[in-house]
This record gives structure tokens, C-alpha cells and sequence, in this order.
């Protein structure tokens, strides 16, 4: 298949920079969140593979394609791509290919797209829910899939989409829903882990120092989805030389009302910790929402509410 006129150079290079040597058990999909339903799956996958004789790797895309076939739509990750691949890779996939997602590929026809697969990431299996549809439309359905896998040398396994406890099935939707509504604890059983949020250090404006409580500036994309604002209980991560810390801490996201903020924040005060974590990559946790975020009378009040903070979140993490 020639990548002239079809928009898929950029595709096949990305699989044949990433996919290793070999043949493989393919699972394809966006992965957001990598949720408690897409840990199935890659799990499901790679059984497959190892039965087969075969390597088990991922394909996902980027941007989002939701954003591609509704631009005007405003879209949010519950990860980023960097914490997607990682992961995808820590379930222990040999390969995790990012595909750009461009308006050439959504028209893509499902044959081309599985001949493409097979061309360059030699997949011989694709491990799929059983709702998964591939290609322009979504005409690549499981059934169509099944013919096109007689005529090009791949088998297509079709997973049934168990529900989880609440009866219905685990999907990117359902924790987007709940995390909008600041259910944590829902969230967290969604996804296998507390929701995170990742970013680097910035320089803040000093407030939290010169209030006694100084706080981790943390800088988050304006595209990543985000709890409602307040202040949560925290876990914060940070690596330092060859090994990672651990730090408990406490987490405003919000605008900072008291101080006539605009503009959204995630600013984090670690407990019983000194010292200069600035330009470092941190990983924060989300494990509970304490209260709404608050304007206050004045400084002081904000001060008095802190610590009443610390304790609450002291008391949960105990």
C-alpha cells in the first residue's frame, strides 16, 4: 500500500519505529485514563499473545479523535500521553505505538487500515471489546474484521465487556462523569488508582510562604480534565536522584478566590516536608475531596481554615 495520497506515511513510519522485531497480538484503542476495562483487555491480549507464540503490543492515537471529527468541541484527557504510554508499558507490552490521528486516517477504510497493520506491525492477532469498530464510519466492526482477518492473516478476538460491581461497564465516560462530580472514591475504583495529576514545578507568586504554608506551583495543561475546585487530600510523588519520594500532602485546585484569582491552579502543600522542589516533576494523587474551595473574609480566616486542612487530611490519612 503506497503512502502516497492517503495521509498514512507518518502512521506507518511511527509502526515501524516502535514495533518490535517478530509477529504480534495487536490491541488498538484511544486508552484514556488507562482504565480498569483497558487493563482487561491488554491483560486479555497478552494471554493471547503468550499462547500464540506471539508479542503483545498496543496501538493508540494522538490527539484524541474526538477532536479531530468535533474540533469545535471542547475535549479533556484524563492523561496525558507521556502517562498513557508509561501505563500501557508497566502492563508489560513489548511495544505502545502512538498513531496520528488525522482527518486522512478517519477516512481511512478498515482494509487499508488492518492491511496496514499487518504490513508493518506484522499483527497476526487483534484482541478487541467486543463493541470495537476500526476505520471510516466505524465499518470495521467485529464481523467485518473477522472477513478481512481470512483474507490478510490475522485472527480477531472479541472480549466480552464484563460490567464492574455498579452493573455497568467501565468506560472513559463513566470516569469522566464521576470525576466532574468529585467522586473520588468512584473514580479511583474506575480507574485501579487514585486519579493523578503530573506536571513540573513552577515558580509561584510566594502567598504560600508568606502565610505559613507554602505550596508546590504545579503546571497542568489547560487540556487535562480536572475535579471540581477544592481542596483534596493528596499523595505527591516526586523523583529525586535514583529513587522516588513519597510525600502526604494537601491540594488547592481552584482559582484562589481569596486573592481574586482568574485563572485555574493546582497548588500543594506537602506535610512535614523542607526544602526546594522547584523544576522537579511531580506526580500528584487525588485520594479525597475535603471541602468545596472558599472565598474568605481575609487572610487570617484562610490561614485558620488551612490548618484546620492539615488536620482533616491528616486524620483521613491515619
Amino acid at each position: 500500500m503506497s503512502n502516497a495520497g492517503n495521509g498514512l506515511g507518518l502512521v506507518r513510519e511511527e509502526l515501524r519505529r516502535t514495533v518490535t522485531a517478530g509477529a504480534h497480538a495487536v490491541s488498538i484503542g484511544v486508552f484514556d485514563g488507562v482504565h480498569g476495562g483497558h487493563v482487561a483487555l491488554v491483560h486479555r491480549m497478552l494471554e493471547e499473545a503468550h499462547a500464540h507464540g506471539l508479542t503483545g503490543g498496543v496501538v493508540t492515537f494522538h490527539p484524541h479523535p474526538a477532536t479531530v471529527i468535533h474540533p469545535d468541541v471542547p475535549f479533556s484527557y484524563l492523561d496525558s500521553l507521556e502517562r498513557r504510554v508509561e501505563l500501557l508499558r508497566a502492563l508489560g507490552v513489548a511495544f505502545v505505538s502512538v498513531l496520528p490521528f488525522t482527518s486522512e486516517l478517519q477516512q481511512t477504510s478498515a482494509e487499508n487500515f488492518a492491511r496496514l497493520l499487518v504490513e508493518d506491525a506484522r499483527m497476526r492477532r487483534l484482541v478487541v471489546g467486543e463493541d470495537f469498530r476500526l476505520g471510516r464510519g466505524g465499518e470495521g466492526t467485529v464481523d467485518r474484521l473477522r472477513e478481512l482477518g481470512e483474507t490478510l492473516g490475522f485472527e480477531v478476538v472479541a472480549m466480552l465487556l464484563e460490567p464492574d460491581a455498579g452493573g455497568a461497564r467501565i468506560s472513559s465516560t463513566r470516569v469522566r462523569a464521576a470525576l466532574a462530580a468529585g467522586r473520588m472514591d468512584e473514580v479511583g475504583r474506575l480507574l485501579g488508582r487514585p486519579f493523578a495529576i503530573r506536571g513540573p514545578v513552577l515558580p509561584g507568586d510566594g502567598r504560600g510562604h508568606a502565610i505559613g504554608f507554602p505550596t508546590l506551583n504545579i503546571g497542568v495543561s489547560p487540556d487535562r480534565a480536572l475535579p471540581p475546585h477544592g481542596v483534596y487530600v493528596t499523595r505527591c510523588t516526586t523523583q529525586q536522584g535514583a529513587a522516588g519520594r513519597s510525600y502526604s500532602a494537601v491540594t488547592n485546585i481552584g482559582t484562589r478566590p481569596t486573592f481574586d484569582g482568574t485563572s485555574v491552579s493546582v497548588e500543594t502543600h506537602l506535610l512535614d516536608f523542607e526544602g526546594d522542589l522547584y523544576a522537579h516533576v511531580v506526580t500528584i494523587e487525588l485520594l479525597a475531596l475535603l471541602r468545596p474551595e472558599h472565598k474568605f473574609a481575609g487572610v487570617e480566616e484562610l490561614v485558620a481554615q488551612i490548618r484546620r486542612d492539615v488536620d482533616a487530611a491528616r486524620e483521613w490519612l491515619a
